[in-house]
């Protein structure tokens, strides 16, 4: 019997801006053309270029990578960038999203103390979601921890399985985090699972974002589902580079999440030879 060949799946493996910080938006699309990534997710952040549609446009045209996706600035550190209101930034993320020809925009839920937009929150996305053909995909996020107490900071709840969405983003830095298994996530996800965010992490109560392999999350596993699966969204490397040395060991980090990512995508999908 002829031995099987590989058969890489269709989705495709972004790097996200954030990857790079504290270089700029900039920066990480040189990375991304240099290094052969499919396209970046666009963080929008206090990088002014990042909020701006047409220097995006720009940087993709001139360095021939796509735009893939669009991270609405859901931080701390962004609750002034688009307006202060919740609800205008996620408009403006979905018309960067058409403009750029983007199919998903990344939204976390709610904090606690965004108490209307909390309340609203599912039923509005909804309703975005209709209006568009942009994919809507909410983010599993994760308790806040200080020594031995826990603060739940996010509304309806850090756990986004656990309400009515029609597209999820699975983030394994911050399963690692929480504590949870991403495996059972992605599980009750389903064929709702439109997007990820790939890192790795140790179970910290840091937001880790390491570079995949590094730590204890199941990012190999994980891969080798979706591959299996038929998976049509995007796998965005969003790994925290601020500890590099020099750009040249940012850049190698980021080479490693890329080739760590595609050998793991391929790896579990096998067809016979005709």
């Amino acid at each position: 019997m002829a031995e099987p060949v590989v058969r890489i799946p269709d989705a495709k493996v972004a790097l996200s801006t954030a990857s790079v910080y504290p270089e700029s938006t900039a920066t990480a699309f040189e990375i991304a053309a240099r290094l052969g990534y499919d396209g970046v997710e666009v963080m929008v952040w206090t990088d002014p270029v990042s909020q701006d549609i047409e220097a995006l446009r720009r940087l993709s045209d001139y360095h021939e990578v796509p735009i893939l996706a669009v991270h609405a600035p859901c931080l701390l550190i962004t609750q002034r960038v688009w307006s202060t209101d919740p609800w205008v930034k996620l408009q403006r993320a979905r018309a960067a999203a058409e403009k750029l020809g983007a199919s998903t925009v990344v939204v976390h839920p709610p904090f606690r103390w965004q108490r209307q937009y909390a309340r609203d929150f599912v039923s509005g996305i909804w309703r975005m979601a209709n209006e568009t053909d942009v994919r809507f995909a909410v983010e599993n996020m994760y308790p806040w921890r200080y020594r031995d107490r826990e603060m739940l900071a996010y509304a309806p709840d850090w756990d986004v399985t656990k309400d009515d969405y029609r597209h999820f983003t699975v983030d394994l830095s911050h399963t690692s985090t929480a504590r949870t298994d991403a495996l059972h996530m992605i599980d009750r996800m389903g064929d709702r699972l439109g997007h990820v965010h790939l890192a790795d992490g140790n179970g910290s109560n840091k937001d880790e974002h390491l570079v995949p392999g590094r730590g204890t999350q199941p990012c190999a596993e994980l891969l080798e589902r979706l591959a299996l699966s038929g998976f049509d969204g995007h796998v965005v490397i969003e790994v925290n580079t601020r500890r590099a040395m020099s750009s040249a060991e940012r850049e190698a980090d980021l080479a490693e999440a890329l080739a760590f990512t595609r050998l793991h995508l391929a790896s579990a999908v096998k067809v016979p030879r005709r």
